[in-house]
């Protein structure tokens, strides 16, 4: 129980560090999200899923407050938007370029492996403008 809690602990501190380098100030709040968020690696979530674990795990905030800190960590760029539905927007702990896979069924979404796919050919972006980032979004369904 006690490596438990020093465990814990450490985590604590590496959060707010990563808060403070990101240019926010670790709040109650943010670090108990960001705790959720990134203590079990690459994860997609929408705000409504954080806000249910945070719930789950007893952190008292509203749903408004969630949204709130995953623009701010997203803005900080320690997360990365992901759209895939009109209605639902997923958040992203891995913030380097790659590629989705979208289970419609589930609206589960799932890293494509980076060697797996490459775009090519894109067209000239207007005058002034350059790519900036490009999100590849592969829909699936079962069989029937």
């Amino acid at each position: 129980m006690r490596e438990l809690d020093e465990e814990l602990a450490e985590s604590g501190v590496e959060i707010r560090h990563k808060l403070q380098s990101a240019g926010l100030r670790p709040t109650r709040q943010r670090v108990a999200l960001a705790e959720l968020l990134f203590a079990q690696g690459d994860r997609h979530l929408a705000a409504e899923d954080l806000h249910g674990e945070a719930l789950a795990s007893g952190v008292p905030v509203s749903l408004a407050t969630v949204y709130n800190t995953l623009h701010q960590f997203t803005d900080a760029g320690m997360l990365r938007i992901l759209s895939v539905e009109g209605s639902r927007t997923y958040f992203d702990t891995n913030t380097s370029d790659h590629h989705h896979f979208y289970v419609e069924e589930d609206g589960e979404v799932i890293d494509v492996p980076v060697s797996s796919l490459s775009v090519q050919n894109l067209p000239e972006p207007p005058e002034g403008m350059e790519v900036a980032n490009i999100d590849v979004v592969i829909r699936l369904r079962r069989k029937r």
